[in-house]
């Protein structure tokens, strides 16, 4: 896991890869969120051979990351794992979408490039995701 600051997280936001980009925004403290997780981790397993991320962002206090690093290692997290490294959570939801209001979790679907096809404030319908991944993918390998 890495702390990161706003222009990085800005640049993970922008997508410049050749992969569809999964962000869950989570926290330790937070229910829903620890309840999803394993829901995103299976989804890595399922789609990670293909072009396609998983990025998880906490935003717990960054005096929290032994906190947040037993999390990730309790759940097999071998996603990209990163950590906000500031307190201030009004410029990180500014950073993220002018249109959060900041509650958790928050999860982003983006394509190459930056273009934002999904969003979901609150839990992931696992099912709803699985088919907007896979409508962007495809239902085969290439």
């Amino acid at each position: 896991m890495k702390q990161i600051d706003l222009n990085e997280i800005g640049d993970l936001l922008k997508n410049k890869t050749d992969n569809l980009r999964l962000i869950n925004i989570w926290a330790t403290w937070c229910g829903p969120c620890a309840s999803e997780f394993p829901e995103l981790i299976e989804m890595n397993r399922m789609y990670r051979n293909r072009e396609f991320e998983i990025v998880t962002l906490s935003t717990d206090d960054p005096v929290n990351k032994d906190k947040v690093l037993k999390f990730l290692a309790k759940n097999y997290a071998s996603t990209a794992n990163y950590q906000y490294n500031s307190d201030n959570k009004y410029k990180l939801i500014e950073a993220i979408d002018k249109d959060w209001p900041g509650a958790l979790p928050y999860t982003l679907l983006i394509k190459p490039g930056g273009e934002i096809i999904y969003k979901k404030l609150g839990s992931i319908d696992p099912l709803e995701l699985k088919k907007a991944i896979v409508g962007y993918l495809g239902r085969y390998y290439k």
